[in-house]
This record gives structure tokens, C-alpha cells and sequence, in this order.
């Protein structure tokens, strides 16, 4: 049973938007994109908002699908953990996984939003509109108006169906809301970021580690760093935007040296734009959003962080949309009606949407302050090791969600809670070494309380 095939128009042509057109495309429907920003083929990079994307399994699964993959490959750079810089300078790497596969890779948001509307350009029956911005919806009508910001003229576009890929800010859900056919909601983050760089060595290569995403650790707030083609990183500082450490309290150049001086001072060395960009790159916005339901009638649907947009920490904001794009594309072939698919979609996709917020908001709390812990380091380790010695029962959370797109978030958060207590149990008493597991109870306990995965 498929859906019928009239055009399809995407308002966003952002990486979400660009891997729908293409996926829809090869069912054999006509795609409109409309984009509000000039087309990025060709054109650097936005300065200052531009936090690397980590893609992992769920992303590069959606991506060989659509059958782009290759098209990326080159521009993909592996980190194999996390490679955390302590108080006092020291350095240690914490592996993501055990496995010669179990990589998560930095690409330029740039690049593969470039990449992807390329490839979706190619295809017979993609049109890219640039420059074209979504300014109201008329719902009983059915029209949408878009604005031609090149000729200043107003269009009116028919919305059976139309797809919102418009990102958090998405206009798309804030006129169903204003409508009132949705809830939704905008939960602000205490905190922001800003966006630094560490440029390469005069020869072009890397000054730390390329194959490791660097963080430091401090607490209330933490900078990271991922590594970058042409041998630069794009590090980030994630900072309370207000406060007696904050934002709002570093604006003098001399409060920013210290403030970096004292809390990253091997990074701070690397950094001789730090003082500039501190103060020209604005404080980015980070936030949860939540809406239900997703769509209306047949007419729209959200898609991507249109819909659920989450925190950056656990490097699936993008995988999970792209999963959204796989998941709505299946939809389309078990449903014979566009308010059938639309419905599908959102029964299925949400609770694993509100799973994987409710775990990118933990993994902030064990960024910035729980991954240079001896207990959270030991517990690593044990996680780990149950998982080569009961692979088919222990799959570390981290695991679960980065390396396997087979294992639905919402399970991932299920196992990893029993999994959680279970590696609280086994280390209350332990010291710092597995030596100290009692692996005994560790077999009856996870027999007890997992059940082996498909």
C-alpha cells in the first residue's frame, strides 16, 4: 500500500530537509524545497553558530539508504572517545566503544548540508527554491504564503502536503500553535555556547589529537573541541548565560584571559582569535523542543527538530532527524492517505523523540562534570566488560544509542536505567579497579534483570 503522489513541499532545506527530498524523490514523488536563507553551495560557513556535527551509526545508516553516503566519506573524520583535559593539564582517553566500528565521525554542518543539496539538485523532479521564506500558514484554506525575498513578491502554495523541516525555531509550528491545532513548547537551557577555534599548525596538521572529541571538564560548565578537514578545531563553550560566572559577567578582555586562563589554560595557548570571537560570536541558544502532535490533518507535519529539537551532548540531534527521514519514508509505503502517514509517523516516532531528549540532557550533567569522576571512570570500564562478557543482555547505554540504529531510543533508555542501577550495585563497595567486581553477582543480576536483545 503506498500514498498517493502529488508534489511534496519542504519548508527548511537544511540537512533534514535536503535527505527527505532525496529519500521522497525516490519513491517517485516531486519535491519543492523552500529555503529562507541564499543558496550555501559555494559560500563559507556562517561564523559563529556553526558547532560540528558528530555523526554515528543512526545518521550514517540514513545516509546509505538514501544512497549518499559515499558522497561524505571523504569529508568524515573518526574520534574514537573522548579524550578528557583535566584541572591540572593531564589528559586521558575514555574509548566510545570496544570495537574496531564503534566511531562517531566530525563533519562541518556546512559541508553536509552543501553535500546534501548537491545530491537532491541532482534529481529529476527536486526543485530548490533559495531565498524563499515561509511566512504564514491558512489552514482553512490549505495555502501557505511564501515570501520570493529576491523579487519581494508573496506566494501562496498549496500545503496537501507540506512538510516542515524548519529547525527549532521552526515558523511552521508556531502558526499551528498560534492556531491552536498544537501544543508545543520551548524549554530554554540556563545555558548557552559560544563558538571558538583552534587553528592548524603552520604546516596544516592538527594540535591535538584529531581522532578524539576533546572536552574539559568543570563542573557547571565545559568547553569541547572537534576536529575539523583542514586541520583546525571548532571548540565550543558551553557557560551559564547568566550568573556570577557567565555569559553576561565575561565582556571585558581581561575578565575572558582570566577566565580562560584559569579553567583551560593548554586551550587558551591554542586560541590567538579567542578575544575577538569571545566578544563577536553571539551566545547560541540551547533548548528541548516538544509539541504534539505533530501534524495536521493531512495538510502538514513537523519533522526533525521542527518537532522535537534537543541538546547538542549526546551528538544525536542530527542522527535522530535523519531517523526521522528513514522512519516518515517507510511510513509513506504502509499507508494509503497523508493524514494516515502523518499519524503513523508521530505514533511511532515520539516516544522515542522523548526518550532521546530526556538522555541528551543527562549527558550534559556527565560531560561537564561526571566523565572526570573515578567512580563514573570504573563504572565505564565495568560497562564495558559486562558488555564482552554477556553481549546478547549488556549493551552500554552510550552503545545502545550511538552504535546500534536497530535498538529504538526509548529502549535504550529503558535498559540503560536497569543497567544504571545494576553498575551502582556492583560498585558501592568496590575501590577503583575491576579487580574488586564481584563478577559472580554480576552474571546473576543481569540474568535476572535483562532480557537478551534481538
Amino acid at each position: 500500500m503506498k500514498v498517493d503522489r502529488p508534489a511534496v513541499r519542504i519548508i527548511g532545506a537544511g540537512p533534514t530537509g535536503a535527505l527527505l527530498a532525496i529519500l521522497l524523490q525516490r519513491r517517485g514523488h516531486a519535491v519543492e524545497l523552500y529555503e529562507t536563507r541564499p543558496d550555501p553551495r559555494g559560500r563559507p560557513p556562517e561564523s559563529g553558530r556553526s558547532i560540528n556535527l558528530a555523526l554515528a551509526d543512526r545518521g550514517i545508516h540514513a545516509l546509505q539508504l538514501a544512497g549518499v553516503f559515499r558522497d561524505l566519506e571523504q569529508a568524515l573524520l573518526p574520534m574514537r572517545g573522548r579524550l578528557i583535559h583535566d584541572a591540572e593539564g593531564g589528559t586521558s582517553l575514555q574509548p566510545y566503544g570496544q570495537r574496531p566500528n564503534e566511531l562517531i565521525y566530525s563533519i562541518s554542518r556546512h559541508r553536509l548540508n552543501q553535500t546534501l543539496l548537491e545530491v537532491a539538485a541532482r534529481q529529476p523532479g527536486v526543485t530548490v527554491h533559495f531565498e524563499h521564506r515561509f511566512e504564514s500558514a491558512e489552514f482553512d484554506e490549505g495555502t501557505a504564503l511564501i515570501r520570493d525575498l529576491r523579487h519581494g513578491r508573496l506566494i501562496s502554495v498549496p500545503m496537501h502536503p507540506m512538510l516542515a523541516t524548519d529547525g527549532a525555531g521552526s515558523w511552521m509550528r508556531r502558526s499551528m500553535k498560534s492556531a491552536h491545532l498544537i501544543d508545543a513548547h520551548e524549554t530554554d537551557l540556563e545555558h548557552g555556547y559560544k563558538e571558538l577555534s583552534i587553528p592548524a599548525d603552520a604546516a596544516g596538521r592538527h594540535r591535538m589529537a584529531r581522532d578524539a572529541l576533546h572536552i574539559w571538564p568543570r563542573g557547571n560548565f565545559m568547553l569541547i573541541a572537534l576536529p575539523n578537514e583542514d586541520g583546525s578545531f571548532t571548540a565550543t563553550l558551553f557557560l551559564a548565560k547568566h550568573g556570577e560566572v557567565s555569559f553576561e559577567s565575561l565582556t571585558e578582555p581581561a575578565a575572558i584571559e582570566r577566565f580562560l586562563s584559569q579553567n583551560f589554560p593548554d586551550a587558551r595557548e591554542l586560541m590567538p582569535n579567542r578575544i575577538a570571537e569571545f566578544n563577536d560570536h553571539p551566545v547560541g541558544f540551547l533548548g528541548t523542543v516538544s509539541a504534539s502532535p505533530w501534524h495536521h490533518q493531512g495538510m502538514t507535519a513537523l519533522i526533525g527538530d521542527s518537532a522535537h529539537a534537543i541538546v547538542p551532548f549526546h551528538g544525536q540531534g542530527m542522527n535522530c532527524c535523519f531517523e526521522d527521514c528513514v522512519e516518515f519514508d517507510a511510513c509513506t509505503l504502509e499507508h494509503a492517505s497523508w493524514e494516515k502517514v502523518f499519524a503513523g509517523f508521530g505514533a511511532l516516532r515520539k516516544p522515542n523523540t522523548d526518550a532521546i531528549a530526556v538522555m541528551a540532557l543527562d549527558n550534559y550533567l556527565e560531560m561537564r562534570e561526571r566523565v572526570a569522576h573515578p567512580k563514573f571512570q570504573l563504572q565505564q570500564a565495568l560497562s564495558l566488560e559486562l558488555e564482552r562478557r554477556f553481549p546478547q543482555r549488556f549493551i552500554p547505554r552510550y552503545s545502545m544509542v550511538m552504535f546500534h540504529h536497530e535498538i529504538p531510543y526509548q529502549t535504550a533508555l529503558q535498559r540503560g536505567t536497569v543497567q544504571a542501577e545494576l553498575l551502582a550495585d556492583l560498585t558501592a563497595g568496590a575501590a577503583s579497579t575491576l579487580s574488586d567486581i564481584d563478577f559472580e553477582r554480576a552474571e546473576r543480576e543481569i540474568r535476572a534483570r535483562l532480557t537478551p536483545l534481538n
